[in-house]
């Protein structure tokens, strides 16, 4: 640690403490506002600023105005002050996207990595601040290609069709894998099977702990592998100034492909633990919002709590209060309050239902968009064919399959299956079509999603939370070191507890069969007992997983799906044909 701080530049080494005076910013303000000129820009009119996200006092450390301090001392010192002089960081560095906010947690993401990764070894070598204002350029560059290669891909699509389908493919092959068919003295390796069944180059051939020559060679076809999807991006998204040279090209894709795909999301991101984590906090945020507040007897009882605490009301008659309140609440009123209940929520739905229908029926038909980039017209018509044809109407994405084959409904409730696939059929095949693609329930269904979930202003909070979960308090975390196999089950058990806590009582009684009058549970079962079986049945949907190896085929078969359709040239072309055709022949010769 001494040897990396001594080779930080002086604008990021840790200030000596100063005498305490009336102002604890005067030292910032002391400093200059001047910038690199390639660096400033002017406001644009076009940038579209989202509502920034409030964030608590207990997460300062990653808060707004932290954040931007963090990005002025690492990517542009030479304009670190701070107060109503400062320039605002949209003006001092180049825009990555057409958002503020997403631009703020980006660059965030930007300065860590910098601090971190570069200035631990950069630093020792000069001072110059040219080579971090070149990373800031080039990945300026690459995200605003993104941004408008993003704007031309079907997200719909992608994460509701195509990325379930590979969720799907893991999980089928994963159960098909632990079938246990045949005896023990001929049983195959389930990661033997896995592979047969989803097979991929980069993680052949199945390492053996036996064989070390088979551990050695996978990892070897996986680092191949990860350097051509690396490089493969860099010859589409790189300028072509800095695509040929070789000693750049190398460092940035060294970078990503071993510290990000290879480290963080190939390593740690693979592992069952830490998806479990994941999930945990996922359904943790989620409770989090509709978790209901306190009841009006909740807030009763602490309120003569507080009152018989300060002598204001006596023991005496908060039991009377207790007798008249019980007496009062007949079975009458409690119907009619649930009555009443039941009814302004039925109200609120129809009134939801009803206003998302006119605005789908006033919604345009969603234009056709290509995804080729720097094709012919030609080429162009000649895929507009099959794109018309490929289409589907989004009841027919296979999001709904997934989630089936997740909850087992094929054998907990056959009946359920048999119904929903036949209101689907009516809606999409008979003749009024509603369900069908542009069809009026299709674009109410698309309004939700571009209102509630696939919109922009969920990103920020996204890229915060996991610029949080790489980097607490804007720092690289110590390594945590993996837990035991008892810790792990542990994990898993977490996250089981923390699924069936969000699921209502009644609803998860229903659905695990523990209170169905058709199944027979022993008597020795008590309400212990019954949750024990809940929790068994959603920690072996958990198990799907549970193997690191196996999960690798799905994490890196969703970021090739990501990386072909943003970049289809990298699909149809290899990496010396896309070099060939950005450099020119004779390419190698001039490196």
């Amino acid at each position: 640690m001494t040897q990396v701080s001594l080779g930080l530049p002086p604008h990021l080494l840790p200030r000596p403490k100063a005498p305490p005076t009336s102002s604890s910013t005067t030292s910032l303000h002391a400093l200059a506002t001047s910038t690199t000129p390639h660096l400033s820009r002017s406001l644009s009119q076009s940038r579209q600023d989202s509502p920034s996200t409030v964030v608590p006092s207990s997460q300062s450390a990653v808060s707004d105005k932290t954040t931007t301090t963090l990005i002025r001392r690492v990517l542009c010192p030479q304009s670190h002050a701070s107060g109503p002089d400062a320039r605002p960081i949209d003006a001092l560095l180049p825009p990555l996207t057409s958002s503020n906010d997403v631009d703020l947690q980006l660059y965030a993401i930007i300065a860590i990595v910098v601090k971190e990764f570069v200035y631990s070894w950069y630093g020792r070598i000069t001072p110059d601040l040219g080579f971090v204002e070149e990373v800031v350029r080039i990945f300026a560059h690459c995200t605003r290609a993104l941004e408008q290669r993003l704007r031309t891909i079907d997200m719909e699509r992608l994460v509701l069709d195509e990325i379930p389908q590979l969720v799907e493919g893991h999980i089928q092959a994963f159960r098909t894998s632990h079938q246990i068919l045949y005896p023990p003295s001929i049983v195959v390796d389930p990661r033997v099977v896995y592979h047969t069944l989803v097979p991929h180059s980069a993680f052949s051939p199945v390492p053996n702990v036996n064989a070390h020559a088979t551990v050695a060679e996978q990892s070897r076809n996986e680092e191949a592998y990860r350097q051509l999807l690396v490089q493969g991006a860099l010859a589409v998204l790189l300028p072509t100034e800095d695509l040929g040279n070789a000693c750049l090209r190398t460092l940035v894709a060294d970078v990503i492909g071993e510290m990000i795909l290879g480290n963080g999301i190939g390593g740690k991101a693979c592992e069952a633990w830490v998806i479990w984590e994941g999930i945990t906090k996922l359904v943790e945020s989620v409770k989090a919002h509709v978790e209901r507040k306190a009841t009006g007897e909740e807030i009763e009882a602490n309120t003569r709590g507080r009152l018989e605490k300060f002598g204001l009301l006596s023991e005496t008659h908060g039991k009377a209060h207790e007798h008249m309140k019980t007496t009062r609440s007949t079975a009458a009123s409690e119907v009619f309050w649930r009555i009443l209940s039941y009814g302004y929520l039925a109200f609120l739905f129809m009134r939801f239902t009803i206003l998302g229908f006119v605005a789908a029926y006033a919604h345009p038909p969603r234009p056709l968009t290509s995804s080729r980039h720097g094709r012919d017209e030609g080429a162009a018509a000649a895929t507009t064919a099959p794109a018309l044809s490929s289409r589907r109407a989004l009841l027919g994405f296979r999001i709904f399959s997934l989630i089936s084959l997740l909850l087992d409904l094929s054998h907990r409730t056959p009946w359920s299956v048999g119904w929903l696939c036949l209101v689907r059929h009516h809606l999409v095949r008979r003749p009024l079509r509603l369900g069908a693609e542009g069809g009026l329930v299709d674009n109410f269904l698309r309004t939700l999603l571009a209102t509630y979930v696939l919109t922009p202003a969920q990103l920020p909070p996204l890229l915060r939370i996991l610029r949080t979960a790489l980097f607490p308090a804007n720092a690289l975390a110590p390594p945590r070191a993996v837990p035991s196999p008892e810790e792990q089950l542990a994990i898993k058990h977490g996250c089981a507890e923390a699924i069936l806590d969000l699921i209502p009582p009644v609803i998860a009684r229903r659905f695990f069969a523990t209170s169905s009058p058709f199944v027979a549970m022993p008597k020795s079962v008590d309400g212990d007992g019954e949750r024990q079986i809940m929790l068994a049945d959603i920690e072996a949907v958990l198990d799907v997983f549970g193997d690191s190896y196996m999960n690798k085929h799905l994490v890196f078969g969703i970021v090739e799906l990501c990386v072909v359709r943003l970049m289809p040239e990298v699909g149809e072309m290899g990496v010396g044909e896309l070099m060939e055709a950005r450099l020119g022949e004779g390419w190698e010769d001039a490196e």
